[in-house]
Parts: structure tokens; C-alpha cells; sequence
């Protein structure tokens, strides 16, 4: 007997070959996630590898993103990117002031914000995978964009920005596709394999300019910057292999494509009752949702299954992860650390702080799963909001001031730079296990499939806006506060820790369906955890309805 869950938790998987199918992708030589993978595979629950193996190919989306956002950390202290696009000194030398630095950054935030937001329009109207194509090929022109510049500064944002639509696009998409094909019981882990690629790529950026900030030229970062259209490509292409949202094909009246695709991704015949099964459930829940008409923006804002608090926890969650102090390391990380009087290069300590997000991330793939989204972020918030205060205080008292030469660091200037170092390594660990990719498996899974691309846009773009703010007024503040602008930080986490513990109930192992119900429970969400609904959802209700329409239509 076939054993399935609701359609809208993801389509139910089975019985899948991988033969003509995907090739085993390069992180799987890896042996704690090939270890992960198989566990997976092995749980008593309807997963399938080609599902899995999707879903990793879709969140390269997410390296798109992470290596655009950590390779313009390096470039701003590069010679030949600062004789380029800053100004020239009293005294001869070039530099880049601190308003330059804010526009070259946040222009790609700038870009992602009404990317996030344009999405839910291309994802209706091209379909998620037209949607991923689109994209993609509008983030490999930004890229162009800029490593064909020379001297001009409004070239390079203007690439930057161009750039930014598809980062921020495809941060909505991806989350949105893998929540509509990833089975309930593996949906978080599939959503943190994105926060993976995203880590990743700014892993991956910091190791290309540590090897390429030695050329004396103009390569010296347009190879940095120029591979990204390398990962555009590679998207782009194996976009042409992947296959559409079954949902989404039949949501626009192509019934015999989302069989095939059904069937295919099943390794089943059209005809089996299987496929039958699956299809005719997406396709009850399609006409439930679309019974009042179409969604509106205004629509994720209402009192309706308490549409408005979901939002609201989603757009928060972003907020807060965005202000965590994670991102200004990674974007202003090799300029700070230039003050922190450290034996190591600017270069070496952002890789470091690289492998280390890296590293931190990968355990997030079980925590997610065994600890459930409340106590990871309660966790976070705790650990993280430890380690700015201390990076904060002991930077304001012992560094010394930006621009000291080396020769002139005292043994307490060493010393404190020392600190500020290693709890900034600490920071950055934690936020890979927690923060890091926790918001956007909550983002993934909270709302049902009506407004579902209108709310995880409305999140996406709240991170894009703080992102933005952040990358455009950091350095400005370090400019007139220094390390103390940690304590910002230091602040936001503590509230972020208030914000969950009252306001963020767990959603680990419920479909969509059952999170409508969590939230009509009116459960105080400090008392969510081991929740269990008390109603059986579409499984039944198809069934009834297929019974009534055979007597009403003999």
C-alpha cells in the first residue's frame, strides 16, 4: 500500500533510480555529508535521492549569492581596486573614503531588495524554473557589467546592482521551489543546504583573493570577480535539465506535463496509481486555495489563519539575522581586521573566518532537524549577543586607532587584536549552526501555498533592506565609533532572543497544513515544542471529495 503525506508538504517521492539521472554532486566526496545523505535516504519516510539531488543543484543559487557578497570584501583593500575607483589624498596616495565603500556594497543590497520582490511576479507568470532561467541570466549580465569596467565607479555599481536583482530573486525562489518539492520529514535540511551554498560561496571568494591580491594589475580582482559569471552559467545551464514545479503545472491547466514530471521524478509509468495519487491531491489543494479568488499582497496580512503573524515572524527573523554582526564581517571583515594589529594578512583571517562559517554550517544540517527551529535560534542569540559584547569592549579598549602602523602596535594593541580575532571566529561559527540558516527554513515552511511566493518575497526583501542599511551605514558608524558598533549588535540579538522565546513557535515535522493549525490553536509559542495536531488534513479530505463527486456525477 502506498504510504503519502499532503501535497502541499512536498510531493511524495518514491521509488527513484538515479540511472540517466543527476551524477553524485562534489560536496558528497565529503564524508561527514555522503554519511548525512545516506541517513537520510534511510529514514522510514517517502524520500527520494533525485529529490535530495535536486534540491542541492537549486540552492547553488544561494553560492551565487554568498560569493558575490564575500568577494567585495576583498577588493576595497586591493591596490589596483582602490587606484581605480577611490580618490587620490593630500599626500599622493589613493583611497577609498568611507561613502565610496558604502555604495560599492550596498548597491548589490540595493538590487536584491526589489529582486526578492520582483520574483513573485516572474515565479506566477514564467513558472519556478522559467523564473530560476530568468534570473540567472540577469546575474551573469551584472557580472559582466563589472569586470568590463575600468575606471568607472558608476559602471561598477550599476553592474552591482544589476547583479543584486537576480542574488535577491533567487534567494526567494529557491526556498519557495524546495519547499514545494522537499517531503516534510527532510524540508529543513534541504532548506540548509541553500545557507550551505551561501556559505560556501563566501568561503570559496575569500580563497580565490587570497591567491590573486598579489597581482599587481587589474587582475587582480577582476578574476574574482569575473568567475561569478562561471556560477551564473553553471546554474543557467543545468536549469535546461531540471524539471518544472508539478504544483505550479498544474496550477496553470498543464495536467499531462506535471504526470509526466510526476512520473519521471518517480521513475514510475504516467499511468501508475502512484502518480494518480499525487496528482489528483496537488490538484484538490490548488482549487481549495484558489476557491476566494486570487491572493493579494495584502492578503499575508490578514487575520485568516493568522496570516498577519506569520509574516510579521517571518520579516522579523530576517531582520534580526541580518543585524547579527555576521555580515559586517564579511563585507568590512579585511578592513577591520587590518586594525586588529594581527601577525596574519587581512586575506588569511577572512579565510579563516570562511572555512570556519563553513565548517559551522554543517552541523546545522542535523541540529535543524534534532533541535527544532526555537532552540537554535534561542541558542544563537545567546551565544552570539556573548561574543560581540566581548569583541566590542575589549576592541574599544585595547586596539589601536584605524591607520596605526604596525611597528607601532603595543603588546596590548596584539594582545586585544587577539580577542577581538578569536571571538569573532566564535561569533561566526555560531551564526553558521543557528542563525544562519534557521530564518530561512522558518521563512520555507510557514505558509500555505496561496500566498506562499507573496510572503516568502515580502521575507526575502526585509533581508535585502537590512542588508542594504547594513553594507550602506557600517562604515560610516566605524568610522565614529569603531569596534563599538558591536554593541548595535549586541542589542539586536538580545532582542532577538526576546522576539523568539514569545513570538516564534516550532514548526519542526508539521506539513503546511498543520502549521495553519498550530497557529489557530492560539498555543503560546514558549509551549509549541512537541505540539501535535489534532485534525487529519487533505489525505482525508480528498478522499470525501472524490466519494461526493461519484454520487453527485454517477
Amino acid at each position: 500500500m502506498n504510504r503519502f503525506y499532503p501535497a502541499s508538504s512536498g510531493l511524495i517521492l518514491k521509488h527513484v533510480s538515479l540511472a540517466g539521472g543527476l551524477l553524485r554532486p562534489p560536496f558528497l566526496q565529503l564524508p561527514f555529508l555522503r554519511r548525512l545523505f545516506h541517513q537520510i535516504m534511510a529514514r522510514d519516510v517517502p524520500t527520494s535521492r533525485r529529490a535530495v539531488l535536486l534540491a542541492i543543484f537549486i540552492a547553488f543559487g544561494g553560492f551565487l549569492f554568498g560569493y558575490d557578497m564575500g568577494v567585495i570584501s576583498g577588493c576595497l583593500i586591493m591596490p589596483d581596486f582602490i587606484r581605480r575607483f577611490g580618490q587620490e589624498g593630500t599626500d599622493g596616495q589613493y583611497y577609498l573614503s568611507s561613502s565610496r565603500q558604502s555604495i560599492i556594497v550596498s548597491l548589490l543590497s540595493a538590487g536584491t531588495f526589489c529582486g526578492a520582490l520582483a520574483q513573485a511576479f516572474t515565479s506566477d507568470r514564467l513558472g519556478r524554473r522559467g523564473s530560476i532561467l530568468f534570473w540567472s541570466a540577469i546575474f551573469t549580465v551584472g557580472v559582466a557589467i563589472q569586470t568590463g569596467t575600468t575606471y568607472s565607479l558608476v559602471q561598477l555599481v550599476i553592474g552591482r546592482y544589476i547583479a543584486g536583482l537576480g542574488v535577491g530573486s533567487l534567494s526567494a525562489i529557491v526556498p519557495l521551489y524546495n519547499g514545494e518539492t522537499a517531503p516534510k520529514a527532510i524540508r529543513g535540511t534541504i532548506l540548509v543546504i541553500y545557507q550551505v551554498q551561501v556559505i560556501s560561496g563566501i568561503f570559496f571568494s575569500y580563497l580565490f583573493e587570497l591567491g590573486s591580491h598579489t597581482i599587481n594589475n587589474s587582475a587582480s580582482w577582476r578574476i574574482p570577480i569575473g568567475l561569478q559569471m562561471v556560477w551564473g552559467i553553471i546554474l543557467l545551464s543545468g536549469m535546461f535539465f531540471l524539471p518544472e514545479s508539478p504544483r505550479h503545472l498544474l496550477g496553470t491547466g498543464r495536467g499531462d506535463e506535471a504526470r509526466k514530471v510526476v512520473a519521471e521524478l518517480n521513475g514510475v509509468p504516467e499511468d501508475n496509481p502512484l502518480v494518480i495519487e499525487i496528482v489528483e491531491e496537488l490538484d484538490f489543494a490548488i482549487r481549495e486555495e484558489n476557491e476566494g479568488g486570487k491572493a493579494t499582497w495584502l492578503e499575508c496580512f490578514s487575520t485568516r489563519n493568522a496570516l498577519w503573524r506569520r509574516t510579521i515572524n517571518g520579516m522579523m527573523l530576517q531582520f534580526v539575522q541580518q543585524l547579527n554582526g555576521q555580515n559586517f564581517y564579511y563585507y568590512y571583515g579585511d578592513t577591520f581586521f587590518q586594525s586588529a594589529g594581527a601577525g596574519l594578512s587581512p586575506y588569511i583571517i577572512q579565510t579563516v573566518l570562511g572555512a570556519v562559517s563553513v565548517v559551522g554550517t554543517l552541523p546545522a544540517l542535523y541540529f535543524i532537524e534534532t533541535w527544532g527551529r526555537r532552540k537554535s535560534l534561542l541558542l544563537g542569540a545567546a551565544g552570539q549577543a556573548v561574543c560581540a559584547l566581548i569583541v566590542a569592549l575589549v576592541g574599544h579598549t585595547t586596539l589601536a586607532p584605524t591607520g596605526t602602523p604596525t611597528s607601532a602596535l603595543t603588546a596590548r594593541n596584539r594582545a586585544g587584536g587577539d580577542v577581538v580575532i578569536t571571538f569573532a571566529v566564535f561569533q561566526v561559527f555560531i551564526f553558521g549552526t543557528t542563525w544562519g540558516p534557521t530564518p530561512w527554513v522558518y521563512l520555507g515552511e510557514s505558509f500555505p501555498l496561496r500566498v506562499r511566493p507573496k510572503s516568502i518575497a515580502l521575507g526575502s526583501a526585509t533581508n535585502w533592506f537590512w542588508n542594504f542599511m547594513l553594507s550602506f551605514f557600517s562604515p560610516r558608524i566605524v568610522d565614529k565609533i569603531g569596534p563599538m558598533i558591536m554593541l548595535v549588535f549586541f542589542g539586536l540579538l538580545v532582542f532577538g532572543y526576546i522576539y523568539v522565546y514569545f513570538a516564534i513557535p516550532e514548526t519542526k515535522g508539521l506539513t503546511l497544513e498543520e502549521v495553519d493549525e498550530l497557529y489557530r490553536s492560539g498555543i503560546p509559542p514558549w509551549r509549541s515544542v512537541g505540539w501535535r495536531p489534532s485534525e487529519k488534513h487533505y489525505h482525508h479530505e480528498v478522499h470525501e471529495k472524490r466519494a461526493s463527486d461519484s454520487v453527485e456525477n454517477p
